[in-house]
């Protein structure tokens, strides 16, 4: 696949770099400027991402770093038993616990929440960071919103993490998400009330929470100009046209004129 110009493979991860080392210098350039293209793309052109990250897989598939991109482009493109099986992989070669919750969540793509849940009381989440363990708990919850157990849901997202007034990158998917649970619930009340405390800790817009928020408030988003505006301005249009256009008299007169 063509890589563009501006890509120099120096735009990874320094610790990615060194992973890399390992390979003949113009093969591990190759593969950076793969990696750099899946992470270029992964959020706007999943599928694009997934074709460079297919690339750097067949030219470096012991390295772990490679199977983990190829694992979440796969996981980007709802390929979860691809997904699943690279971030095994990354895990066998590195045994980080970091992808533990994704790999959780794989399993709910795979239609099998009870095994997410099952994953979320290994003693690998006691291993994770704060950041890991919110996201195991998200992926929990949403074990559970699978299973019809919404009342479940709504516990597992009841956290110290959940009653903190400080703002983390991950509080507004937290609020957002225990405030979804609660209108699932049919708690509308306290589903608005968590919606605007997504809203004031969703700074960079990750969520639709003041979407979410409006239309609870009974606001409707419309185009600035309806399909009856637009007959009447087309008409309009046509108005002009013709008033500016000269009668056929108009032009013989003047011609006569001349």
């Amino acid at each position: 696949m063509p890589i563009p110009e501006d890509v120099t493979g120096d735009e990874i991860d320094k610790d990615v770099r060194q992973e890399l080392q390992s390979l003949p210098k113009t093969l591990a350039e190759d593969v950076a400027k793969n990696l750099v293209m899946v992470a270029r793309l992964i959020d706007e052109d999943p599928e694009g991402a997934y074709g460079y990250s297919r690339v750097a897989l067949r030219l470096a598939s012991r390295v772990a770093a490679v199977r983990e991109a190829a694992g979440f482009a796969a996981y980007a493109t709802q390929k979860y038993s691809e997904a699943l099986a690279e971030f095994r992989a990354a895990r066998r070669m590195t045994g980080n616990v970091d992808l533990w919750p994704v790999m959780a969540d794989c399993e709910r793509g795979l239609g099998r929440p009870e095994r997410a849940l099952a994953m979320a009381g290994e003693p690998e989440v006691q291993k994770l960071d704060k950041a890991g363990q919110v996201e195991m708990r998200l992926v929990a919850a949403g074990a559970r919103r699978d299973m019809d157990q919404l009342d479940a849901a709504i516990v597992t997202l009841q956290s110290p993490e959940l009653a903190s007034s400080s703002v983390q990158p991950w509080t507004a998917r937290l609020r957002y998400a225990y405030a979804d649970a609660l209108l699932a619930a049919g708690r509308e009340d306290e589903a608005r009330e968590w919606f605007a405390k997504a809203v004031e800790a969703d700074k960079d817009g990750s969520t639709d929470a003041s979407d979410r928020l409006a239309e609870l408030d009974g606001v409707e988003f419309v185009d600035a100009l309806t399909d009856e505006d637009d007959e009447d301005h087309d008409a309009a249009a046509r108005d002009v046209d013709e008033s500016d256009t000269p009668a056929k008299g108009d032009v013989e007169g003047d011609g006569e004129k001349a």
